[in-house]
């Protein structure tokens, strides 16, 4: 540290850089956790608008996160895995959901979103839509409750 080689960003957390992006200090702080929501959709590039807090999906019954600038949303066991999947962002590998995940939450929050914000992912997806795999998309569609409506939402919205 006295040379400049490696720096504090927090306590118990070190890096070769001075500066790092809060959203690998927050993936590293909660490995159990998986980045979702607007801290995804701004990672694989769906939106350009820098989200404030890092939002995380984690179990139902996990602990309480209670740090400043953290989202936690608790998901039941059976929905949590679909999607999960590591990724390298800014040289570091996190755990996040992928663009088909994204995009079942973007339809599942659709109302509760601003709708410009919904409106400009939405968007996104249908630029890349030759992209996505949608075996993936109704495989994991499978594991909700309101599996018709999604799958509805999903014809009406990107297809």
């Amino acid at each position: 540290m006295s040379r400049g080689e490696i720096y504090r960003v927090r306590r118990g957390y070190y890096s070769e850089k001075q500066h790092i992006n809060p959203f690998l200090l927050i993936a590293a702080k909660y490995p159990y956790s998986i980045i979702t929501m607007d801290t995804a959709f701004f990672i694989h590039g769906l939106t350009d608008v820098i989200p404030d807090d890092t939002y995380l999906a984690t179990l139902r019954n996990a602990t309480r996160i209670t740090e400043d600038k953290v989202v936690q949303i608790f998901l039941s066991e059976g929905i949590f895995e679909p999607g999960k999947t590591t990724q390298e962002y800014e040289g570091v590998m996190i755990t996040i959901y992928d663009r088909e995940r994204m995009l079942i939450e973007a339809l599942r929050n659709s109302k509760t979103m601003p709708f410009d914000y919904y409106k400009e992912i939405i968007a996104s997806y249908r630029r890349i839509d030759d992209k996505l795999d949608y075996k993936k998309i109704e495989e994991y569609i499978s594991h909700f409750k309101k599996r018709e409506y999604l799958y509805n939402m999903l014809q009406r919205e990107v297809l």
